[in-house]
């Protein structure tokens, strides 16, 4: 046993001997990488999150106070998109934070802008690329994807949006009834009776004690009226 110790000990300063250079070297690189990712997230990653995050803010105003005009203003909707004094605006921040929280979030104001402005395509292309795991911002986003799809006639796309977004965040329930009830409407006007009277049923069911829940009664009896005849 002692011998075998022996044997094993002395191979492996053998080992050591002839490969140290080449170990040397790994361990060496490793440690650059480590210190290189800690450099960049400490002098490169923070600050560029940090600018991100104040360009997101203008944005956010500008946001706010288009969404609070009386009247549907585009050039306030194009200042969210385009900047306006020193903000760069959301595709700006696309363009140059991509790949930081706020550049993500710029993807569902960008998206939100071009549907007010009547871009529909546009909208559908940002709304699209968005994501986040804050859900209720997440359910008006595939709300607002349901709407830019409606206005391009892609029924089908927009009744799977509006159902995503009812389901993401349902304790939201007068917005989750919201785009539920677009759902059950658009499949009835696209002849999906059998398809709009489930949803409606569903809607009645889950949001009983919204607007919209309580209106569902009367769309399923004129459905099924309609069905019977």
């Amino acid at each position: 046993m002692a011998y075998n110790q022996a044997n094993s000990g002395t191979a492996l300063t053998a080992f050591w001997y002839k490969n140290q250079k080449a170990l040397l070297t790994i361990v060496a690189i490793i440690i650059i990488a480590i210190l290189g990712v800690i450099a960049y997230k400490a002098f490169i990653q923070g600050p560029k999150a940090e600018r991100a995050n104040e360009q997101l803010a203008v944005v956010q105003t500008n946001f706010q106070q288009a969404a609070f005009q009386p009247t549907l203003d585009t050039a306030a909707y194009k200042a969210v998109l385009n900047g306006a004094g020193e903000g760069i605006g959301a595709l700006g921040i696309i363009k140059s934070y991509g790949g930081t929280p706020a550049g993500n979030l710029a993807k569902f104001y960008a998206g939100a802008a071009y549907l007010h402005i009547g871009d529909f395509a546009n909208a559908v292309k940002y709304l699209k690329d968005f994501s986040t795991e804050q859900k209720q911002i997440q359910m008006m986003a595939y709300g607002a994807l349901g709407d830019a799809y409606s206005e391009l006639k892609q029924n089908k796309e927009a009744i799977a949006s509006y159902k995503k977004a009812a389901s993401t965040f349902e304790d939201d329930g007068v917005n989750a009834s919201e785009y539920l009830f677009r759902a059950g409407m658009l499949s009835e006007l696209s002849g999906q009776k059998s398809d709009a009277i489930a949803i409606y049923k569903q809607l009645k069911d889950e949001f009983p004690n919204t607007v919209k829940g309580t209106q569902a009664e009367k769309y399923l009896n004129r459905l099924e009226v309609q069905t019977t005849n």
